[in-house]
């Protein structure tokens, strides 16, 4: 997700970005180091599934239309979707809501035990 909302960033459309000028931006959303081997990997895969560009003779990326669609589908998908029902749990969700999660763990944990599936070590 770090890096989806990395490469939404408006200045990547304009001038392009690097290894080393994504990767500060990443770390920093991640709140925790990113190696620039981690940034090579991804920023190949990236390249590969046609995400990213390399500007010829050069070390700076753009991002495709495509990237920027993809980029930006899975930042909204994790502000209103994933968020939200990682704390339906909790208040302010509504009761409705945190019954149904509450069934569904009970549901599973009777599964779980009825099938002898012990936990995970």
């Amino acid at each position: 997700m770090a890096l989806a909302g990395s490469l939404c960033l408006v200045i990547h459309a304009v001038t392009g970005f690097t290894n080393k000028s994504l990767r500060g931006q990443v770390a920093g959303l991640l709140g925790r180091d990113y190696s620039s081997s981690q940034m090579s990997y991804d920023l190949r895969r990236m390249r590969l599934h046609g995400l990213i560009e390399r500007t010829p003779r050069t070390n700076t990326y753009t991002v495709t239309a495509e990237g920027i669609r993809v980029a930006v589908f899975y930042t909204k998908l994790q502000a209103r979707l994933l968020e939200p029902l990682l704390e339906a749990d909790k208040p302010p969700a509504p009761l409705e809501l945190r019954r149904a999660l509450s069934t569904i763990q009970r549901v599973l944990g009777d599964y779980v035990t009825n099938a002898r599936l012990g936990l995970a070590a």
